[in-house]
């Protein structure tokens, strides 16, 4: 029983399934590391092996061939199981299943001078290198709505918080902006890993390509071509120069730490909104039939902003993994790599696949509310405005040493009131009705705007600058990704 359900797939088990598969990544994320691909990937791998192979003179007929094509879907993984269980090899357990459906006059030629890893390390590059490009569409789509978003908001003054304690004003839009350029920065390593990332191609068993060199007839450049040719057939421009058995395993360690980053930007941006949601001035999208709480039905928690920094959290805590197998790899290899990487990559890029459709929804309909904005802000605007009280008083002839003292004593006493009676901030009373400061003091030392300095400059410059080029570079993911969490 299976249902796509709101961009996640819900799939009731009696057994233990990861919530990963089940309640928070996408279909096509799932999809893509779902057991399914990964033997149609291995039978494919096949094929580009044996088409390869006959290319380059090995005896290998036409009908051998479209036996493998023929019989390519036919998959039945409680066979495969029952097999794996006797042999206790997974790869050679798929052997025997795929021999077992096209015969045995085609059976001879399959994974014909390959190691296990050719499939499994080829067909997991291929599972990376597509799970990259879902979520550089991902990416694509939540950079441009916080860049509209951004534009929307440029000139909307708010309070800027260090320690997060009030400091001076910044805008909502420049706000916005450094959320986008951490997504930035994570969109341009992704784009870069994938230009870089190879395939690991056809090396043999210990990456000597003896095997092939001996099925070639001992021709170093059938054997090079061959391996050029399986590249080819994946859509990978090259193999990687040299290998043990298996693919270097710091390739892991980047696309992994990749995958990191890009969660901490995610964290980062939801961590800043249940602040600012706290604060009643930002606010997640709040469905209209949306629970808060079973117990206190006023609420309004910041549920998909939690739940991002939940899982970004997990997918840090699993960088350390593809470091220590990795460092691990004893000489051509060890097989202790396995079981950590069958877990670790697949939940790296669900998790990742969660946060960033969470982070679409949120980023698709972010609420503003610039009353509460401008309510907050003018609870401490007037502390702001001292300086500007000073630097008029200085040029009226007035000594700074006293303005400035006479605003401590004004300033503290204010503070004083609304920290002990809960009052509201008087202190623009209080400095207008200073003999010495009053004449200072007028409409234009409380407009907002004097204090934002560059920033709504700053956003449009930003966008136009990094933003705007980024996506255009990128506008064929225009589309290919919209967010669908409802929950």
């Amino acid at each position: 029983m299976s249902a796509h359900v709101a961009g996640a797939i819900l799939r009731p088990m009696a057994a233990y399934q990861s919530p990963l598969a089940t309640r928070y990544a996408t279909a096509a994320m799932v999809d893509n590391f779902g057991d399914v691909r990964r033997v149609l990937l291995w039978r494919d791998l096949w094929i580009a092996l044996a088409r390869g192979e006959q290319k380059l003179g090995v005896p290998i007929t036409d009908a051998q061939i479209d036996a493998l094509v023929e019989h390519r879907e036919e998959v039945d993984l409680d066979r495969v199981a029952q097999l794996e269980a006797e042999l206790r090899h997974d790869v050679m357990a798929h052997v025997r299943h795929y021999g077992e459906c096209v015969g045995p006059a085609a059976e001879k030629i399959i994974h014909l001078g390959a190691t296990s890893c050719y499939v499994a390390d080829n067909a997991e590059l291929v599972m990376m290198r597509d799970g990259l490009e879902l979520l550089m569409d991902r990416m694509f789509t939540v950079i441009e709505q916080l860049a509209g978003f951004a534009n929307e908001h440029r000139d909307l003054p708010t309070l800027a918080y260090t320690h997060f304690q009030p400091a001076q004003l910044t805008t909502v839009g420049k706000r916005a902006c450094l959320w986008t350029q951490d997504l930035v920065f994570d969109l341009q390593t992704v784009d870069g890993l994938l230009q870089r990332l190879p395939f690991r191609g056809v090396k043999g068993t210990t990456g000597t390509q003896a095997s092939f060199l001996a099925l070639l007839d001992g021709d170093h450049d059938k054997v090079r071509s061959l391996d050029q040719q399986v590249c080819k057939a994946f859509g990978f421009s090259e193999s990687v120069a040299v290998s043990g058995q298996t693919y270097p395993r710091k390739f892991d360690t980047w696309v992994v730490s990749a995958l990191s980053d890009i969660c901490g930007s995610a964290a980062k941006l939801a961590s800043d909104i249940r602040l600012l949601a706290h604060e009643r001035e930002v606010e997640e999208p709040f469905g209209r039939k949306q629970i808060g709480s079973s117990a206190m039905a006023y609420k309004r928690n910041p549920m998909r902003s939690e739940r991002i920094c939940s899982l970004a959290r997990f997918v840090g805590s699993l960088t350390s993994s593809p470091r220590e197998t990795h460092a691990n790899q004893w000489l051509e290899r060890t097989l202790d790599d396995s079981a950590n990487r069958r877990l670790v990559l697949t939940e790296a890029f669900l998790a990742t696949d969660a946060v960033l459709n969470l982070l679409a929804d949120i980023t698709a309909a972010l609420v503003v509310h610039p009353a509460v904005v401008r309510a907050n802000l003018e609870q401490e605007l007037p502390f702001m405005a001292t300086e500007n009280v000073i630097m008029a008083g200085v040029r009226g002839g007035c000594s700074r040493q006293d303005l400035h003292e006479r605003i401590r004593v004004h300033s503290h006493e204010a503070v004083r009131r609304m920290k002990e009676e809960g009052a509201s901030n008087d202190l623009l009373g209080r400095l207008r009705n200073d003999e010495v400061l009053g004449p200072f003091v007028d409409d234009t030392v409380l407009d907002p705007v004097a204090y934002v300095g560059r920033a709504p400059q700053q956003v449009q410059e930003f966008l136009a600058e990094v933003v705007h080029p980024l996506l255009e570079q990128h506008q064929a993911r225009r589309g290919r990704f919209t967010s669908r969490v409802k929950v």
